[in-house]
């Protein structure tokens, strides 16, 4: 990255040379760019299976409507704005349905 040495800005490529966009400046002679991007390893990204993934959340009482089971996956999410409540999800244990309580 190279700087205008009038005003400070960052030069950009125009017409195959570097100007400076505020004050017009072109620089002379070719300069060396070099664009480089470090990439870090190791950091575990976590898959969920649809199968395996209910036993993340914590079971509760519910009384499902689609199949009577009183037993269902419970968690919470903000959908709406900091100051609304969150909404409540329940997911029946047996069939699956999935019930949202606002």
């Amino acid at each position: 990255m190279e700087f205008c040495p009038k005003c400070g800005s960052i030069l950009m490529m125009k017409s195959g040379k570097l100007t400076c966009p505020r004050c017009n400046y072109k620089m002379k002679g070719k300069a060396d760019l070099e664009i480089k991007e470090e990439m870090r390893s190791g950091h575990a990204v976590a898959v969920v299976d649809e199968k395996e993934g209910d036993e993340m959340y914590p079971k509760t009482e519910f009384d499902c409507p689609k199949c009577g089971n009183k037993e269902a996956f419970f968690w919470q999410r903000q959908m709406r704005s900091g100051d609304e409540p969150e909404s409540k999800f329940f997911k029946c244990t047996k069939c699956k349905h999935t019930v949202r309580e606002d």
